[in-house]
């Protein structure tokens, strides 16, 4: 894996309800993965439904299973509102106690 990558290739059937990926280019948790049958050109097609993280909308994608799609690195990190300034800027606490303002 590249140190300064964003997202890694992941085959589109080894994606599962749960995971992060990005669908039309939006960085989505899956919702739902449905997989149809094998078709004439001999590839299986994930119909994926998933919830951009960003803006919360529902987006849906359909991509061949045997074909690479990416899921983005996702880290979350809870910080504590320890102080709010009259300009509205926020002073935060990390689970370290290392402060951010």
């Amino acid at each position: 894996m590249d140190a300064g990558a964003l997202a890694i290739p992941i085959k589109g059937g080894a994606v599962k309800k749960g995971m992060y990926a990005l669908l039309k280019g939006k960085p989505c948790i899956i919702l739902s993965v449905s997989v149809s049958k094998t078709g004439k050109h001999g590839h299986a097609k994930c119909h994926f439904h998933g919830k951009d993280i960003f803006t919360g909308k529902k987006v849906e994608d359909l991509e061949s299973s045997t074909h690479n799609m990416l899921t983005p690195i996702v880290t979350k990190t809870d910080y504590l509102v320890i102080d709010i300034n009259d300009e509205g800027y926020c002073s935060l606490m990390d689970d370290d106690s290392v402060e951010r303002g």
